[in-house]
């Protein structure tokens, strides 16, 4: 078994693709903004992206995460380690048959679900957004039809990201995204100035379908190399295949009880207002950012590492509490005070991404009532998917989908009783039921993380992050929101560049320091870090290691749960 050491250069290679990824969507959605604002052609464009991501949601990362890198890597696993398995001869030579059967599936399935999406494009626009009506209904059919085959690519996109991931290789599959983003990006780009919001809207649709060839084609070459020629092949006789399939159908179901929790908050979201689509697809592209970042980067890393483990529950146990605790230590340092930062300084966050032609700063105030009302199960979201993880490394998918199931049932309760009948009741405008719809997302999060944790600890033994962590982490949070919501009130009238950027370094300046004060060990490890990277000359190698100590605490104190 690789130690932490390993995880930790793995996971810098996933945090500086992810990060460069989402860096690019974040600019895409600036560009979006600024031709497009919350009209009712953003509306549509996002409503219509939904629909087909349907399909590279159950059947892309997230179930292959689940089934596929789980078997695949344990295969590999076996090779490094000199076990062999009775059943094959060579495990390399089985696991490239795993890889090119599962790719050979998901070409068969995509392109009947491509096929039957598009011809059933109507329906699913009566399912998903049944409160447009007229041109608007009309120009969401068109969109989602263009945009179908793009996302069966993007689910190929995905085999491959197992394929890499389970052979340690990271990067290319993460900074993959960053060519989708920029060939929407060169779409509105290139005619913004020139058609109205609905043909532009179409425009970045083809850019999209563009992107999703660029992303899948990038990382082929090296899928290819990894597992020879790819032969078209169906046989599901092997054991290993058997063990997919029967993994992804949880997977599948699970990553499809989260798709209707979104698709809920769409429907829901389509009855409000003009702009509250687009409003909830802005405030989840800031949302996603620290989740990808500081949760998914290092659960992305460890699932193949803790998958290669080999042995009885009770021998893996104590190495899976471990990498857990260390994970969530690091990711609540930076979870928690942007969890604070969206509730106090969102409409600085807002503005300073997306205040731009037609996105004013009234739909900078809007995207931050849905953004606070996220931020509520912002810590929660990003450490259930550690959780998650650990499951998946277990070969369990069934656990994690039953509580997803719970989750998706809280929110869509909840969020109708919050958006409409609390709303109308409070006497507040019908806009403000975007809060309600977020709100409940964020408290069905924390359902499903201590459903999570209380499962996984009765497997591994006691695992979460102690009262002392916890309370020291949200004091100087809220310490930093303080000084910065001040300094808001003060550069008010200034250009939001300029403003957010003031507000923001404010912000994470007196965190840092406060959290040093309060003796964090990530602060110093920090602080460690760049005093080695300034001493030491920078290449690939200190880069990881820089990463590893911000991701994975060395010598920590082992935290208890509260």
């Amino acid at each position: 078994m690789r130690g932490s050491g390993a995880s930790g250069k793995n996971a810098v290679l996933v945090g500086a693709g992810i990060f460069s990824s989402r860096v690019l969507g974040i600019v895409r959605e600036r560009v979006f903004a600024h031709y497009l604002g919350s009209s009712d052609a953003a509306d549509v464009f996002k409503a219509a992206l939904k629909i087909p991501n349907l399909l590279q949601n159950l059947f892309g990362e997230g179930a292959l995460s689940a089934s596929f890198i789980p078997v695949y890597a344990g295969l590999l696993g076996e090779k490094n380690t000199g076990i062999k398995n009775p059943d094959t001869k060579n495990n390399k030579e089985e696991a490239d048959r795993v890889a090119r059967a599962v790719g050979s599936i998901l070409i068969v399935v995509m392109a009947f679900l491509v096929l039957a999406g598009i011809l059933a494009t109507p329906l699913l626009i009566s399912i998903i957004a049944p409160g447009f009506t007229g041109e608007k209904r009309e120009a969401t059919i068109g969109i989602v039809r263009i945009l179908f085959p793009g996302v069966g690519i993007l689910v190929l996109s995905a085999w491959c990201l197992g394929v890499l991931n389970s052979h340690r290789k990271f990067f290319i599959p993460y900074a993959a995204p960053v060519l989708w983003n920029l060939a929407i990006i060169g779409a509105l780009a290139g005619f913004g100035g020139r058609l109205q919001s609905y043909p532009l809207a179409e425009i970045a649709a083809w850019g999209a379908v563009a992107g999703s060839l660029l992303q899948f084609g990038v990382q082929l070459p090296f899928v290819l190399r990894l597992i020879g020629r790819f032969r078209f092949e169906l046989n599901t006789s092997s054991e290993h295949i058997r063990a997919v399939i029967k993994n992804f159908i949880p997977g599948v179901a699970t990553r499809g009880v989260n798709q209707i929790s979104g698709y809920i908050d769409t429907v829901l979201a389509s009855f409000l207002p003009m702009g509250a689509v687009a409003a909830m697809s802005y405030a989840q592209t800031i949302y996603m950012l620290p989740v990808s970042l500081f949760g998914m980067s290092i659960a992305n890393a460890e699932l193949p590492e803790m998958a290669r483990q080999t042995g009885t529950l009770e021998t893996i146990a104590e190495p899976l509490r471990e990498r857990l605790e260390k994970a969530m230590r690091r990711v609540a340092f930076f979870i928690i005070p942007s969890a604070v930062a969206f509730l106090a300084l969102g409409d600085s966050i807002v503005n300073l991404l997306f205040q731009t032609g037609k996105f004013t700063r009234a739909d900078g105030l809007y995207v931050w009532m849905a953004l606070a009302g996220a931020a509520i199960g912002l810590l929660a979201a990003t450490l259930g998917r550690l959780y998650m993880s650990a499951f998946w490394a277990l070969r369990d998918t069934r656990t994690p989908f039953r509580f997803a199931a719970l989750r998706v049932a809280l929110t869509a309760g909840m969020g109708w009783m919050l958006a409409f009948p609390v709303t109308a009741w409070l006497g507040l405008p019908a806009r403000a039921g975007l809060i309600g719809l977020t709100v409940s997302s964020g408290i069905a999060a924390w359902v499903e993380f201590s459903l999570l944790r209380t499962a996984l600890n009765r497997r591994i033994g006691r695992t979460g992050l102690s009262a002392s962590v916890l309370a020291r982490l949200s004091g100087a949070a809220l310490c930093a929101a303080a000084a910065a919501f001040a300094l808001k009130l003060l550069v008010h009238d200034m250009p939001p560049l300029a403003a957010g950027a003031i507000v923001l370094l404010l912000f994470g300046a007196v965190y840092f320091v406060v959290a040093l004060a309060l003796r964090m060990p990530e602060a110093a490890q920090i602080i460690s870090a760049i005093r080695s990277r300034i001493r030491v000359s920078p290449d690939i190698h200190n880069d990881a290691a820089m990463f590893y100590h911000f991701s994975i605490p060395r010598g920590a104190p082992p935290s208890h749960a509260a």
